[in-house]
């Protein structure tokens, strides 16, 4: 709770930060209209979203009578530089950009009462206009426009026209405001977006594929363990058996001793369990629990579902270990009898039972 608690305020500082700087990166527009009667006593309205609020500027609506300065269109000196001493009937100052700072001019007029002041830029600039920075005189509404607007409304004041102005809040504007940002952001959001959904699409079918691998590698090791169950040996204990008359053999799987009449499996380590016990475990391990000896290896059966897995002239068959009992070339029509070949097991189980039935 402390650690949310410090933390908290410095959430705070950071985010004020960043809608400082975010303010400092938007400008606002201004609207300016004119009125004004013409030759033939008819009044015109002229309104256009021309002008831009200073920086320091209060984003309002005013409005008043346009003004000029006395003898310098620039409105710089200490001095009265307009013919009004007062703010009513409210009016507004007009001056040229140039010759001393922008808060210069709006300090000298707003000492007389303009209630804004409207700057035109300078000569060759056409309709363009900046952004004006007058931390000095941060009160004033106070927009600039472009020098054609501006000389236009000087022409009509100089000829005696009693020209109104109103200044009126346009709309916001910033980089991520501007279209070209929006096209911007709305193609790294699609990249972003498809991007993610191909990661997302990928990593599913590859999880898939690996899930659909590992359940047929899954049902293949089933197949060879019930192939491999298929040969081993299976034994019903008697009475006078070693493994029915100590109490040292018994079930690694059930823990339980050996009795007669049970039947048992014996693995090709010559380790036995009970053929019920047995048979699930090796359906799922695939080898002896007491020395972990894999009966597919011990019993061929990996090698011949290689082997059936890829074509050959010769079917190679092992039973145990690793030499190889007897080859049976497919092109040969005499080695279809396997007894003509020399069977040789390396588990004497095996040999005892093959043994028994050749007798």
């Amino acid at each position: 709770m402390g650690e949310t608690t410090q933390h908290f305020p410095l959430l705070l500082l950071c985010l004020s930060g960043l809608v400082r700087c975010s303010a400092a990166f938007v400008f606002w527009t201004a609207e300016m209209e004119i009125r004004y009667l013409n030759n033939n006593n008819e009044t015109v309205d002229k309104i256009c979203e021309c002008g831009v609020y200073g920086r320091n500027s209060a984003v309002e609506t005013v409005s008043g009578i346009v003004t000029l300065p006395k003898e310098d269109t620039k409105g710089c000196g200490p001095g009265p530089v307009y013919n009004r001493n007062s703010s009513s009937p409210k009016w507004i100052a007009l001056v040229k950009r140039g010759n001393c700072t922008f808060s210069e001019k709006i300090n000298a007029a707003r000492r007389l009462g303009a209630v804004g002041v409207v700057v035109y830029n300078v000569d060759g600039t056409g309709n363009s206009t900046t952004h004006m920075a007058h931390s000095d005189s941060v009160e004033a509404v106070a927009i600039m426009i472009g020098n054609n607007q501006g000389m236009e409304v000087v022409r009509l004041v100089k000829n005696g026209t009693n020209v109104h102005m109103t200044i009126l809040v346009g709309s916001p504007h910033g980089p991520w405001m501007d279209t070209y940002w929006l096209y911007f952001l709305s193609i790294a959001f699609f990249i972003v977006t498809a991007a993610s959904i191909a990661y997302f699409v990928f990593i599913s079918a590859n999880r898939l594929y690996n899930l659909r691998q590992h359940r047929r590698s899954e049902r293949r090791l089933k197949s060879d363990a019930k192939k491999a169950i298929g040969r081993l040996r299976v034994r019903t204990l008697k009475r006078d058996d070693e493994e029915t008359t100590s109490d040292s053999h018994m079930c690694a799987v059930c823990i339980e001793s050996y009795r007669a009449g049970e039947v048992v499996t014996v693995l090709t380590c010559d380790h036995i369990f009970h053929k019920a016990c047995i048979e699930p475990w090796l359906l799922e391990k695939r080898n002896c629990p007491m020395c972990k000896c894999d009966i597919l290896k011990a019993l061929g059966i990996e090698d011949e579902t290689k082997e059936s897995d890829s074509p050959a002239d010769v079917t190679v068959i092992t039973v145990a270990g690793e030499e190889t009992l007897y080859n049976v070339p497919l092109t040969d029509p005499a080695s279809s009898d396997p007894g003509r070949h020399q069977n040789l097991y390396e588990n004497r189980a095996f040999e005892d039972e093959t043994e028994a039935a050749r007798r």
